[in-house]
């Protein structure tokens, strides 16, 4: 069902970690150099600044993002005052809050959880942050992937933060997801994904046990959706992290080794 819901909201956060495996893959070899706006910003343009410095964003929020480095990430992706985006997966709303600010009130953001992290996680987290904002250009929407209930053509940007693989072991339909993210974006608008490296030629078969996915899997799958890779940000690199171990442990939450892709709506 879909709430529209006059508030704001955050990040989307992966779901309940299923257990780690009992023999862990073999060590990830160095990916590609990352291409592209990669340089993390000496100054944030003036309104994502602003934005992650507005008042009331919570503690708990401020704390991550030394290592999410949320601004870069938005200006990486041409976040600008008045744009519509969804912020797809959102869990409890850590980056669609960020957003609210950063599109202004001209703006709008929609922020989008399925079923499943709804009732495992983000219902009443995201509604109390909605209710604390009451931003009237943030809805929610409470809707499958691949149905968004947006009108074609509606959005300037799409963020798919630190989910992509968990559309695999849920079983996702991932090319009509695709389908529907290209429907709802104006041609040339963006579609920004953020996810954790698994080992080289690994492809999905860590996407459970340790919460990564190839980088490259989701090139192809991308490519092929029609999809056009404008950038790679090396703005989230952690080469120290081997990806061998579980994104959720102890000592690596938030400093797993992650890639930042800037993609084009045909």
């Amino acid at each position: 069902m879909l709430h529209l819901v006059p508030v704001v909201l955050a990040l989307l956060a992966c779901g309940v970690a299923p257990p780690q495996p009992v023999d862990p893959p073999p060590a990830a070899e160095p990916s590609a150099p990352a291409r592209g706006d990669d340089a993390p910003a000496a100054s944030l343009p003036t309104h994502l600044a602003a934005a992650v410095a507005a008042p009331g964003r919570p503690e708990e929020d401020r704390a991550r993002d030394a290592a999410r480095h949320p601004g870069e990430v938005l200006a990486f992706f041409g976040i600008q005052p008045g744009m519509a985006v969804a912020d797809l997966m959102t869990g409890r709303g850590y980056y669609a809050e960020i957003l609210a600010h950063a599109v202004g009130p001209g703006g709008r953001v929609v922020a989008q959880n399925n079923a499943y992290v709804v009732e495992k996680f983000a219902d009443g987290p995201l509604g109390e942050r909605l209710t604390r904002l009451a931003m009237p250009h943030v809805v929610r929407a409470d809707r499958e992937l691949d149905a968004l209930g947006l009108p074609d053509h509606s959005l300037d940007a799409a963020l798919l933060v630190l989910f992509w693989h968990d559309t695999y072991w849920m079983e996702l339909d991932r090319p009509a997801v695709l389908a529907e993210i290209r429907r709802v974006l104006k041609p040339g608008g963006t579609f920004g994904v953020v996810d954790h490296h698994a080992a080289v030629g690994s492809g999905a078969r860590d996407v459970k046990t340790l919460h990564r996915v190839e980088e490259q899997l989701v090139l192809d799958e991308l490519a092929a959706a029609g999809f056009v890779l404008e950038a790679r940000s090396d703005l989230l690199r952690h080469p120290e992290d081997d990806r061998t171990r579980n994104v959720f442990d102890e000592g690596l939450r938030g400093l797993t080794d992650r890639f930042v892709l800037r993609f084009r709506a045909p």
